[in-house]
């Protein structure tokens, strides 16, 4: 374990990153007294999670947990045995429903007789994800695609890779305490104000500790990337964008630039009103580039996924993702009365901008 030191040159992007080199895989960095971050390897493009322990008296808290598979098991067997040694885990905290963060929560729970806590919401989205893949909704799923001009192929392709992520959660605890939006919850000498925000997930937890100044915003707010907001089949006329947005404009108010944020995937950084202003940015970029395409004709999601990430490409499994923030956007469009859709004889929605 080690403490790496600060360097607080402000980036291009306007954010400094005070721990701009990650932890190794058999490393831990400690952020300030009683905060641990660990860094566990993902098998896809995006290649990493973070993890971060708070010191919760003699023992420590744990906020996610890596992806449900046997490296990561691995990976945290030789951490237990080397520099989290006598760690002991009294609590599991996990932020949302995507396996990359509840994966090996059952595995913890399991290992430290520990207890669960979630938001009912992503609790229970967790229950849906594994059990995804029953024919009835992959079904549905081939319905919601086939409306937004998805061809059969890419559609089995995207289904398939798709259950394959969703499954790689290990058995969930059967209990959990339950995380609202605007409690507290009490974490050793730090006291965290409980937020939860949508858009990337249905009730995602992020925790807020005022006299600390160190907010750990899962994946609501990242320093690099711009998180996956999409709508998908369980939910078809949802406005996740509309909620991304809503959740960010929130958040501006309520936490102060000077805020540590602890992403749940990059590098710590300062600057927290600058990054939700360019994440609303590019977003309303997107939808530029949107209402450009289909200002003089009708288009389905599917003609309009290369307009916006034209600079990919994308196997099945990004094709999944792309698919779903176009139609994130596509909605909340139509929400917001800037695109006109129409429904053909053959079932499939086209999209004209107003």
């Amino acid at each position: 374990m080690h403490t790496e030191a600060a360097n607080l040159t402000a980036a291009p992007d306007g954010l400094r990153y005070p721990f701009p080199t990650p932890p190794k895989p058999d490393e831990v960095i400690e952020l300030a007294p009683g905060l641990l971050w660990v860094r566990l390897a993902l098998p896809f493009r995006l290649n990493h999670v973070n993890v971060y322990l708070i010191a919760d008296g003699d023992d420590w808290t744990m906020v996610d947990t890596g992806i449900g598979n046997e490296a990561t098991i691995a990976a945290w067997t030789a951490l237990f045995e080397g520099p989290l040694k006598g760690v002991r885990i009294t609590r599991l905290i996990v932020t949302h429903a995507h396996p990359d963060h509840v994966g090996l929560a059952g595995w913890i729970v399991e290992r430290f007789g520990c207890p669960l806590l979630m938001s009912q919401v992503e609790y229970l989205q967790t229950a849906y994800h594994r059990h995804r893949g029953m024919p009835e909704r992959k079904e549905w799923e081939r319905r919601f695609f086939h409306r937004h001009g998805m061809n059969q192929e890419t559609t089995e392709a995207m289904l398939g890779l798709g259950q394959d992520y969703l499954a790689r959660v290990s058995t969930m605890p059967p209990a959990y305490r339950r995380l609202v939006n605007g409690r507290e919850i009490t974490i050793g000498s730090r006291r965290f104000q409980i937020i939860t925000g949508g858009g990337h997930a249905s009730d995602q937890v992020m925790l807020y500790c005022a006299a600390d100044n160190i907010f750990l915003s899962a994946d609501q707010v990242l320093s690099k990337i711009s998180p996956n907001v999409s709508v998908w089949a369980v939910e078809p006329e949802a406005d996740a964008l509309g909620d991304y947005l809503r959740s960010l404009a929130s958040l501006t108010g309520m936490l102060p630039d000077d805020v540590l944020v602890l992403p749940g995937h990059g590098v710590p950084f300062y600057g927290v009103k600058t990054r939700i202003k360019q994440l609303a940015d590019h977003h309303e970029e997107r939808c530029g580039m949107i209402a450009d395409a289909c200002r003089d004709k009708f288009c389905t999601a599917a003609e309009l996924v290369p307009v916006i990430f034209h600079k990919h490409v994308l196997d099945a499994h990004q094709t999944g993702f792309a698919a779903g923030e176009l139609i994130a956007h596509v909605n909340y469009m139509w929400f917001t009365g800037r695109l006109t859709e129409e429904v053909g004889p053959d079932g499939i929605a086209r999209y004209t901008a107003r």
